[in-house]
């Protein structure tokens, strides 16, 4: 893990359009989630990247299993 630091404002950046990396926050933590084939274009089950969606995952089906399978690229603050 790096000891970048992204605000709302920098995640809002990495939201996987026009080729931009596709990032999302979970619980503090930025996780890269573009080359993962659901987030492909940024979007996933009506979700963007570029969003901190610790309150959505809690409600995936998968809950926050997938977490460990993704890189985490930094800490996330408001």
């Amino acid at each position: 893990m790096t000891d970048k630091t992204f605000s709302k404002a920098e995640l809002a950046q990495y939201d996987g359009s026009d080729g931009k990396k596709a990032y999302v926050a979970i619980d503090g933590l930025v996780y890269d989630v573009t080359d993962v084939k659901p987030w492909a274009g940024g979007k996933h089950h009506g979700q963007t990247a570029g969003q901190d969606l610790s309150a959505v995952i809690v409600k995936a089906p998968h809950k926050k299993s997938v977490l460990e399978k993704l890189t985490v690229v930094g800490n996330y603050t408001e």
